[in-house]
């Protein structure tokens, strides 16, 4: 089979296709060729992908499909791809599918038995966990997480004992309490806070929990994050404990708790820090700062 036949936009067929996370250049060749032939382009935001195809110089067809209609919306781009024309479906930013309503669009083909390619392209949360420096071999990914307090809680607390590498997608507005959140489920461990991945701005910052929060509560988070977080330790299945500053035991437990609360950490959890860094539990901790 030629090259030419290959990469021929077929009838009758979806195409997933993969979009830069924020530089251009990383758009493929493959995507270019899809998003020019195929007969329309189901986009998450007509307006940004208006945006992305004039930079690239393509003009094609848009109709929207979105989490508000999928289920509708979804039901006409099958009915046209039944009738034998093709669809190259496309996020905002990134893989379609992947924490997004394509995968609605995806699951409702198979059941109408139309034929779905992917073509290959950025996606944040690998480009994230390639740079973590954590743990690559096992990994998942729990994408945003509720925004409602009570369901939160519940998943991470469903988590908590996840031995694999977790992968996190999170707002600015939110990263502040999101990483509070995840300080209070699972104690502090060592996270890499992935901003504005390959922009002008991209930022990588290697750190733990306790110091993410501390750094938040000076600076102002901005930019789209991914936050990569360490699981428990897959040979012991211990969480995992980061190295304790020997300047920290040196100090009176009074000063300790206190070196805690300046970095941004309520009394109750600085407490817990501080004795977790002293081999010591939170209630041993209370009763020697009151004694």
């Amino acid at each position: 089979m030629s090259d030419e036949t290959k990469n021929r936009v077929l009838p009758h067929t979806l195409y997933l296709v993969g979009t830069p996370i924020g530089n251009l250049s990383d758009i493929s060749e493959r995507a270019l060729h899809v998003l020019g032939e195929c007969d329309f382009i189901a986009a998450e935001d007509t307006r940004n992908t208006y945006k992305l195809l004039s930079l690239l110089g393509i003009r094609r067809p848009l109709v929207s499909y979105h989490e508000h209609n999928q289920r509708s919306r979804g039901e006409e781009i099958c009915a046209r791809l039944l009738a034998g024309e093709s669809c190259a479906l496309v996020t905002d930013a990134g893989m379609p599918a992947i924490s997004d309503p394509g995968e609605g669009l995806v699951r409702l083909c198979e059941e109408k038995g139309i034929t779905v390619s992917c073509i290959p392209g950025p996606c944040a949360l690998v480009t994230a966990l390639a740079l973590s420096g954590l743990s690559t071999s096992r990994f998942c990914f729990e994408g945003f997480l509720s925004p409602v307090r009570g369901e939160r809680a519940r998943r991470l607390a469903e988590i908590k004992d996840e031995r694999r590498t977790m992968i996190f997608y999170e707002a600015p507005h939110k990263l502040r309490t999101t990483l509070k959140d995840l300080y209070e489920a699972f104690g502090d461990r060592p996270v890499s806070l992935c901003r504005e991945l390959t922009k002008r701005n991209e930022e990588i910052l290697r750190l733990t929990l306790s110091r993410a929060i501390a750094l938040y509560d000076e600076a102002e988070p901005r930019g789209e994050y991914v936050l990569v977080l360490a699981g428990l330790e897959e040979a012991t299945g211990e969480k995992w404990k980061p190295p304790v500053d020997e300047k920290l035991l040196s100090l009176s437990a009074e000063e300790h708790v206190a070196h805690y609360e300046e970095a941004g950490l309520g009394h109750m959890e600085a407490i817990k820090q501080a004795a977790r860094d002293r081999g010591m539990t939170k209630s041993e901790l209370y009763k020697l700062l009151n004694s």
